[in-house]
């Protein structure tokens, strides 16, 4: 497949998962990509992945919550093969505790991470974008942004973020060419999921109208298909690869 040939992608939190299920749908359907991950064996494990099937890939090591990490992915892109037309802000981390529990510590990590990494990312990726008057943003969210989730407090706040900051955004910059929407998924067989406790995973599968968890590999093909031109009119919208755990 060749329908994403255009594209020159940044995918955050490559490195195992869902983002590297995207990094490899991507780079299948012909987009360069740049791989980034806080670990730098798990992005360049990435990229090794993607050379290997006949894709182009390259590794950017770095933390997502950092500006300087996030503009040298970037900056490598650029440099390599012009300014980003595909950016997938992915990065996530996740920890279980109840609210009442819940260390400042911890709050200030998941946002970091996965609200202010998005911010960050969005905001290093617009400008060229709306420079050119084409572009496409693809933010990760969860299903728990949208119905919040037990001992995921912070976890669900910060995806319920995104997918606020997803619709702004979509709504500055669509006239101008360039599109934003997000994927929520729901749980999805990946070891962020497998981290969580037996019996939350239990209850959470019970609830599952499908039955089951997602594999990375549904989340990868909603963003391919968002990131192509078969979704030229979908803007600020949340798709939900999510085993029916919210129908909408």
């Amino acid at each position: 497949m060749s329908r994403l040939k255009h594209h020159r992608a940044v995918v955050t939190g490559a490195g195992a998962g869902i983002g590297r299920a995207i990094a490899q749908r991507l780079a299948e359907e012909g987009a360069k990509v740049v791989v980034n991950d806080l670990l730098a064996e798990s992005a360049e494990a990435t990229v090794a992945l993607i050379s290997k099937a006949g894709g182009t890939a390259i590794a950017s090591p770095g933390d997502v919550s950092n500006p300087q990490d996030v503009d040298q992915a970037y900056r490598l892109c650029e440099d390599t093969w012009g300014h980003c037309t595909l950016a997938v802000n992915n990065a996530g981390i996740v920890h279980q505790a109840r609210l009442a529990e819940l260390d400042l510590a911890d709050w200030d990590r998941m946002i970091a991470v996965h609200l202010r990494g998005c911010f960050i990312g969005c905001r290093r990726a617009i400008g060229p974008m709306l420079e050119a008057g084409d572009g496409v943003i693809v933010n990760i969210a969860s299903q728990l942004g949208q119905i919040g989730g037990i001992e995921l407090t912070h976890y669900s706040a910060a995806k319920a973020g995104i997918i606020g900051l997803t619709k702004s955004l979509a709504r500055e910059v669509s006239a101008q060419g360039v599109r934003v929407n997000a994927v929520a998924p729901g749980p999805i067989n990946t070891e962020l999921v497998r981290a969580l406790s037996k019996d939350w995973q239990a209850a959470k599968a019970a609830e599952l109208p499908l039955g089951r968890f997602g594999e990375p590999e549904d989340v990868a093909a909603t963003v391919a298909f968002l990131a192509s031109d078969d979704a030229k009119i979908y803007v600020g919208q949340t798709l939900g690869p999510n085993s029916g755990d919210v129908m909408l």
